[in-house]
């Protein structure tokens, strides 16, 4: 069971950016459209905030699974996910329907900069924080497992 949890966290930052270039393949309201539409809009563009953190947080959880997260690996994955957000503003300038602007690139920057600043002064400054306690509970729960 664990080696199965371990593969699929390991593979979730891939599958997310998979369903990430799917969506953004698409119109914005393809997945759904809100009644209003300034709140449509207002969700919509919060979301930017929270998805390529998402990204990051998969990214650090693979590491940590792997008993991997050091600080440079954490700066490596960081990028990575601000980079794809890059990628994908490009991406959506060329989808029909979809608008692509250097504020949404700064928004995607802004969701990684927030964790990656929550990951480094907890993980690596407070080992008594509560997420330090629990990121280092999912390190230790994959400890066992053969090192790949």
């Amino acid at each position: 069971m664990r080696i199965l949890l371990k593969f699929a966290l390991t593979a979730a930052p891939f599958l997310y950016m998979i369903l990430i270039w799917v969506m953004s393949s698409n119109p914005d309201d393809a997945v759904i459209r809100f009644p209003n539409d300034t709140w449509d809009r207002f969700i919509k563009e919060s979301l930017h905030l929270i998805e390529f953190a998402i990204l990051y947080g998969l990214f650090v959880l693979a590491l940590l699974a792997h008993g991997m997260l050091r600080y440079t690996l954490n700066f490596a994955v960081a990028l990575i996910a601000i980079f794809y957000g890059f990628i994908d503003e490009i991406h959506q300038s060329f989808v029909p329907y979809r608008s692509s602007t250097m504020i949404d690139a700064a928004k995607d920057l802004l969701g990684v900069t927030i964790l990656f600043w929550i990951v480094n002064r907890t993980y690596f400054k407070k080992s008594h924080h509560f997420l330090t306690k629990f990121m280092k509970s999912i390190e230790h729960y994959f400890e066992g497992i053969k090192k790949d």
